[in-house]
């Protein structure tokens, strides 16, 4: 029973710490990067999610699906406006 409580709270330290390390979503990319509609604007609420240790903002769920067709098209795209500021 300790084995598997150690265990636990050993797996839990890594998520908080894996939480940790995301890069947060460049606030001056106000755009979505796949449709270029504006974040938060008639889309309502973007959809947030990490990829590769990086937070991505799109306008909406939608546009996952041309996000996942080429993925380092758009984490270009994050990056570039990451280093612009």
């Amino acid at each position: 029973m300790k084995t598997i409580l150690i265990l636990a709270l050993t797996l839990g330290a890594f998520s908080i710490n894996a939480a940790d390390t995301v890069k947060p979503y460049p606030a001056s990319l106000k755009t979505c990067v796949v449709s270029g509609d504006k974040i938060g604007g008639e889309m309502g609420k973007p959809y947030v999610f990490t990829y590769e240790g990086q937070e991505v903002k799109l306008c909406c769920k939608d546009c996952l699906k041309d996000f996942k067709k080429d993925p380092a098209k758009y984490m270009k795209k994050i990056t570039d406006n990451a280093v612009k500021k």
